[in-house]
């Protein structure tokens, strides 16, 4: 049934005989695959609960509040970390974006634009154009007029400046 594990030689200083020896390690491995009883692991009771007459039972309000600062800093708490979930996210396309990009796609998306841009320019300088066409000169000051011609001269390494004024 079992391998012989007997062994050849005796060694000296060992007080258990041979065959006690063979024995006992025959027991113990016997023992290790032996099948365990069969026990129980939880248990339920069903007997019927015990009844407590006509006495409804007693009500008990909760009567937690939540402080106002807390609520909002839970409310806040969620509002940023969806943004910060909006935000990434948008981050995360436009890196896909950028990662796909080629110079058709950027003539694709530029060309239009730029051709809708040389359009008004063209619009605008031939509005400025017409504007320029007005001959009537009209100033929007009276009186006499006065010009100041000066010149200034700077020196130095400190800056000492001359102003001189030619009326």
């Amino acid at each position: 049934m079992f391998p012989d594990t007997t062994p050849t030689t005796s060694t000296p200083g060992v007080r258990m005989s041979d065959d006690v020896a063979v024995a006992e390690a025959r027991r113990i491995i016997a023992d290790a695959y032996r099948t365990a009883p069969e026990t129980p692991t939880s248990y339920r009771d069903d007997s019927p609960l015990p009844a407590f007459g006509d006495m409804p039972p007693v009500l008990q309000p909760d009567r937690r509040i939540v402080p106002a600062w807390a609520a909002g800093t839970a409310v806040a708490g969620i509002g940023v970390g969806a943004a910060f979930v909006g935000v990434g996210c948008g981050l995360w396309l436009a890196c896909q974006g950028f990662a796909a990009v080629s110079l058709t796609s950027v003539l694709f998306v530029t060309l239009p634009i730029a051709a809708v841009a040389g359009v008004f320019a063209a619009i605008g300088t031939a509005l400025r154009s017409l504007k320029g066409v007005h001959t009537e000169t009209h100033h929007h000051y009276t009186g006499p007029i006065q010009q100041h011609h000066s010149s200034s001269k700077t020196y130095g390494v400190i800056a000492r400046t001359h102003n001189e004024h030619n009326g």
